[in-house]
């Protein structure tokens, strides 16, 4: 990503990673152009393929989601110990405690219009 500040949860490839995942493109370029041989043909001029930013989006969307899942899962706590998952919370909670609380008032807030509808649509099938 060009702007880390913009998408924090989305690293930018080492150098290393962006050659090992156009090194993979390149394998993957030359097994298409063989198989296309075999299924069409001469293949005149080149063949381009250009997903590199593609694979890196989807390893870091990949790696972000096992991230998150890994810290909004606070039992790890107890397995990865508690020094991150404390810290963590430290960190969130006296430099956004105000946020959250008025984000948390807001879904319970659409929690209880959801619940009303609900049973408004329940009322209106029984009787």
């Amino acid at each position: 990503m060009e702007n880390q500040d913009e998408y924090p949860l989305f690293p930018e490839l080492s150098e290393q990673g962006k050659q090992e995942a156009q090194d993979l493109m390149n394998k993957f370029e030359k097994k298409l152009k063989e198989k296309a041989l075999e299924i069409m043909g001469d293949i005149s001029g080149e063949f381009y393929c250009d997903i590199l930013n593609e694979v890196e989006s989807d390893h870091w969307t990949n790696y972000r989601s096992k991230l998150l899942k890994g810290l909004c899962d606070y039992s790890n706590k107890q397995k990865q110990g508690s020094y991150d998952f404390d810290r963590i919370r430290k960190s969130i909670y006296e430099n956004h405690k105000e946020e959250i609380v008025k984000d948390l008032n807001q879904d319970l807030l659409a929690e209880i219009e959801d619940l009303k509808r609900q049973l408004k649509r329940a009322y209106e099938r029984h009787f």
